[in-house]
């Protein structure tokens, strides 16, 4: 038995049309989801859990950071300098919204 389907929208836009075009790439969304719980990381904490390399990370923090989705903390401990990473309100958002997405598409296929 095959599902039915709307035909014409009329039960309202498709799923696909509240992701985030920018968090189709993996590696954002991995880094974008490890910045979702916590206020801040360290870079290499993200770095290291989603096993990327620092420019790698780095690369993909600034597309994050020119979306306004990220910020970027500059600092030391001690004399070692540090880098934490956060997501801005707007890039909480975004996330949500396009987990909400993702969790509307499967639930069509389901």
């Amino acid at each position: 038995m095959t599902p039915e389907v709307s035909v014409g929208g009329s039960q309202g836009p498709h799923p696909r049309h509240g992701l985030a075009p920018l968090l189709a790439s993996a590696v954002r969304l991995s880094i974008v989801a490890a910045l979702a719980p916590v206020e801040k990381a360290e870079f290499v904490y993200v770095r290291d859990l989603v096993e990327i390399t620092d420019s790698a990370l780095s690369k993909q923090v600034s597309r994050l950071e020119e979306a306004g989705w990220v910020t970027v903390e500059k600092g030391q401990v001690g004399r070692r300098p540090r880098t934490w990473l956060s997501l801005t309100e707007e890039g909480v958002t975004t996330y949500r919204r396009h987990l909400a997405a993702l969790t509307a598409i499967a639930g069509l296929l389901s």
